[in-house]
């Protein structure tokens, strides 16, 4: 599920969707995903104050990843730690930037992911779920199975009516509302805007049918990047969230169970 061409929104457009879910007897499901840990950074500091009570997944990069980050990230039992690919080095050849393109030797690929749950879960112990994180949001199909096959239960990118489908016992946890203008600054996108996309995605679950209707919608931050405008906007969307009868915000943990 994605919202293609977002248009814009108010805060008065989120709660009046929100009212929605509540009159139908639901609850809307917000979940929070950071990524390119590495360090114990202040920014890393100011994104996991303005979770506050929200659970955040903060997505670690394997190889990189300091031993003191542990400590900072194990501070707050809301935060969970997810599986940024190994290195986030770029290896396509050509096109756009992939850790995990078509033709790179499954033996290496493979090599990496159990080397990259391995050192999380010698940092963060049970912190670190076994959920995948592609660098740049990009998999090939051919490497999803190896995923499985090193105990790795979800995979989570930018949502696409475009992706595979991932294999049995590969739970999809997407995100939605990317807030970074990566195409311009690399700032904030904008309140309208990622409210737009926020609002849509509410929308499109509220009035699908089967396992649509339950799908989680995902933010999407880089600590390392975050500007004023972002923090201002995310600290209102947390008090939103938590003070809504008809939303919450819910952690990675619940949707891999």
């Amino acid at each position: 599920m994605r919202v293609e061409a977002a248009t814009g929104a108010g805060w008065s457009d989120l709660v009046d969707e929100l009212d929605r879910w509540g009159e139908a007897g639901r609850t809307a499901a917000l979940w929070w995903r950071d990524d390119d840990a590495v360090a114990a950074t202040p920014k890393l500091g100011d994104v996991l104050r303005l979770a506050g009570e929200a659970p955040i997944a903060v997505a670690v990069i394997p190889a990189l990843a300091r031993p003191e980050l542990a400590g900072a990230l194990l501070e707050s039992e809301r935060v969970a730690v997810l599986q940024h690919g190994w290195q986030h080095a770029n290896r396509a050849a050509s096109g756009k930037k992939s850790e995990y393109p078509e033709g790179r030797p499954a033996a290496v690929v493979g090599a990496e992911i159990g080397a990259g749950r391995a050192r999380l879960k010698a940092l963060f112990g049970s912190r670190a779920l076994p959920v995948f994180v592609p660098p740049w949001n990009r998999l090939a199909c051919e490497i999803l199975p190896q995923l499985r096959e090193h105990g790795i239960a979800g995979l989570s990118t930018i949502a696409s009516r475009r992706r595979a489908t991932p294999p049995r016992g590969l739970v999809a946890i997407d995100v939605h509302v990317d807030v970074v203008a990566w195409q311009g600054n690399r700032g904030f996108i904008g309140a309208a805007a990622a409210l737009g996309r926020l609002v849509g995605c509410l929308h499109m679950v509220r009035v699908a049918s089967g396992a649509a209707a339950s799908l989680p919608v995902g933010i999407l931050t880089h600590h390392l990047i975050m500007d004023r405008a972002t923090a201002a906007f995310l600290d209102r969307l947390v008090a939103l969230v938590a003070g809504h009868r008809a939303a919450r915000w819910a952690s990675v943990a619940e949707f891999i169970r």
